[in-house]
């Protein structure tokens, strides 16, 4: 894991999921997932938007040409855990069909403009992941 999202980890941690620096207001979660290879538990910071009672995160990893280890973390295992303010719960990832990733990744650029420049940046289609709750 990188020194910037360990930083961002604690920080989220110790101020009940608010942050500063390049996070400041964003919303943002702390998504768990198990290494592919490892079978270890990795801990990634990652904005998310909510849609009808779900979450929904992106795998942009800032428009680089492949996608972030934790999007391969959860296609080998789909059940995460979520940290969400002080919150924390099991959740189940799916990654969608292409026309409603298409209508949630524009949620997002809506909200986090920045979002639009990662699509430019490469060829790939930017996966689109939600988080629905477990009981």
């Amino acid at each position: 894991m990188s020194d910037f999202n360990q930083q961002v980890i604690e920080e989220f941690r110790a101020n009940g999921g608010k942050v500063g620096g390049y996070f400041e207001g964003a919303d943002l979660l702390l998504l768990t997932t198990t290494g592919a290879k490892s079978g270890r538990q990795v801990t990634s910071p990652v904005m998310y938007l909510e849609d009808g009672g779900r979450l929904v995160v992106i795998a942009s990893k800032a428009g680089a040409d492949d996608n972030p280890a934790w999007f391969h973390n959860l296609r080998a295992t789909p059940e995460v855990k979520v940290e969400i303010g002080t919150e924390e719960f099991q959740a189940e990832a799916s990654v969608v069909d292409r026309q409603e990733r298409d209508r949630l990744y524009a949620r997002m650029v809506e909200k986090a403009p920045g979002f639009a420049d990662y699509e430019t940046k490469t060829t790939r289609v930017i996966p689109v992941i939600t988080l629905n709750r477990l009981s």
